[in-house]
């Protein structure tokens, strides 16, 4: 494995800023996590997803980071890089954001400073793996640059997986 930089973890834009989670994140990722339609789940589930993704960042060097607006303050969703369906050398960029702040950009302005930061890593590529059906999602990262590499079909049904060379 080639050596990477560690991801910066505290990351600010013009109206968002990302941060490490914290155990307080809990309540408001069980809500994310709950417009998904497909039950809440408890909130033990959720400090249990949060201690993993934490454990994974200290392994790997990258993050999931949650994502809140500067001037409100209000946790919208989370952006950052994970291993997922690919490698901590070539991970994925992955952001959620709450159905009430869609549309706005939001999620091209996370994911701008996200692709930033693993720029900074070293690393050469990332990928990301997307639900065809998930068109807002598709055109975030268009705006970004990454570019179609395959389909796949998978239990919830067809997968687009993209890819973007970094500098």
């Amino acid at each position: 494995m080639a050596a990477y930089e560690t991801m910066a973890f505290h990351l600010e834009t013009e109206r968002l800023t990302m941060r490490p989670w914290a155990e307080s994140d809990a309540g408001e990722l069980r809500d994310l996590h709950a417009e998904r339609g497909k039950g809440t789940p408890t909130i033990e589930h959720v400090r249990a997803i949060i201690a993993k993704q934490l454990t994974a960042t200290a392994a790997t060097g990258i993050a999931l980071l949650p994502v809140r607006r500067r001037v409100e303050g209000d946790f919208i969703g989370y952006c950052g890089l994970i291993v997922g369906r690919c490698t901590v050398e070539e991970p994925e960029i992955a952001y959620e954001l709450f159905q009430r702040v869609h549309g706005r950009g939001y999620a091209t302005e996370a994911a701008r400073a996200v692709l930033d930061a693993a720029v900074a890593t070293g690393r050469k590529r990332l990928w990301s793996t997307v639900g065809s059906w998930n068109t807002p999602s598709l055109r975030v990262l268009e705006k970004l640059g990454f570019e179609r590499d395959r389909l796949s079909t998978e239990e919830n049904g067809e997968v687009v997986w993209l890819t973007r060379s970094l500098p």
